[in-house]
């Protein structure tokens, strides 16, 4: 599995040119494109297809010269192959018959774009999302409250779109990273507010061009996710501190609102006083 250029064809590594000047075939999600980039590096290689439409009958082929003893590689169009590109299928007959599977590690534009967003902690990617709006948006919906960063693919005649359904599901005021054309010559890596997204794509129609990374700031704690610690915290503070303080100390080691653990306090301290009120009654 060899991953190739995402746009400057100098991003290869020495190794992926290697195993490819090796193996007896090299698999290619779109030949033409294998060609220009072999050629490129004077690699003569024997190609062939295998894609989306073909991939089961492709992955035959590639079992057969396996089990001949040859070496294949395999590449997509850009990047890491079966990253939002056909090779999983091939991947999982391969090492299910028995063959080694090997990665030979570059490019990938997620990870590309993801080094540039200024977007800290962890992300999922979610690839391409659904084409049709409806299931953009149930798509979305499922990922709504996911607390860290948004990774996915986009063509340019979707972005539009895209852009509205993201603002319109996660949020105007989420942060957003558009980078586009990334390692070629207009590269641009713009972030803004969801709601202003769209507005920076119209602005220029170059904008629209070219295949998209889009990284989405994950979504804010509420205060209602902390109010579990914060009562927790309340409770332990309460047996040694006054009710008011316990509260104000609470809210601030956990972020759970004051007015909220400021009531659960008023609840606590009532059921410790009630037995005492009734056992005053009985004297």
């Amino acid at each position: 599995m060899v991953a190739t250029p995402i746009g400057n064809l100098r991003d290869i590594t020495l190794r992926a040119l290697d195993t490819l000047r090796a193996v007896d075939t090299v698999f290619a999600e779109d030949t033409r494109d294998a060609q220009r980039l072999l050629a490129h590096h004077g690699i003569t290689a024997k190609l062939a297809a295998l894609h989306e439409h073909n991939e089961r009958e492709a992955t035959r082929t590639v079992l057969q010269r396996l089990a001949a003893g040859r070496d294949v590689a395999l590449i997509s169009d850009a990047g890491t192959p079966a990253i939002s590109d056909p090779g999983a299928f091939a991947v999982a007959a391969a090492r299910a018959a028995g063959f080694e599977v090997v990665p030979v590690p570059g490019p990938n534009a997620a990870v590309a774009a993801l080094s540039v967003a200024g977007l800290a902690g962890p992300f999922a990617f979610l690839g391409f999302l659904p084409p049709k709006p409806a299931a953009r948006r149930r798509a979305l919906e499922a990922w709504k409250d996911f607390p860290h960063t948004l990774v996915l693919y986009e063509a340019p005649h979707r972005i539009v779109e895209c852009i509205d359904d993201l603002a319109s599901v996660l949020g105007a005021t989420r942060t957003v990273v558009l980078a586009r054309e990334l390692t070629k010559v207009f590269e641009t890596v713009h972030g803004c507010p969801l709601g202003e997204a769209r507005a920076w794509l119209e602005e220029d129609p170059n904008r629209l061009r070219g295949e998209f990374v889009v990284l989405v700031a994950g979504a804010s704690p509420t205060a209602d996710a902390d109010l579990p610690e914060g009562e927790r915290v309340l409770a332990l503070l309460l047996g040694a501190l006054p009710l008011k303080t316990a509260v104000q100390l609470a809210a601030r080691i956990s972020g759970a609102p004051r007015n909220a653990l400021y009531d659960k306090a008023l609840a606590l301290q009532g059921r410790k006083q009630a037995p005492k009120q009734r056992a005053r009654r009985k004297k």
